[in-house]
């Protein structure tokens, strides 16, 4: 049966809670579309007019 690596010594709380320092969620960054102005993804096309760049690409 293979030997599975195991640690040495316990993780302090410190070291786990820095390790997990970068897990947080954050918030999408939403703006108003300067079309219908409802909220939308930056960079994204808006869902509800179809809109992206002062340009219509989607038939809504």
């Amino acid at each position: 049966m293979a030997k599975h690596p195991v640690p040495k010594k316990k993780t302090s709380k410190s070291k786990r809670d820095m390790r997990r320092s970068h897990h947080a969620l954050v918030a999408p960054n939403l703006i108003e579309c300067p079309q219908c102005h409802s909220k939308k993804l930056q960079h994204h096309v808006c869902p509800s007019c179809g809109y992206y760049d002062g340009r219509q690409v989607l038939s809504v």
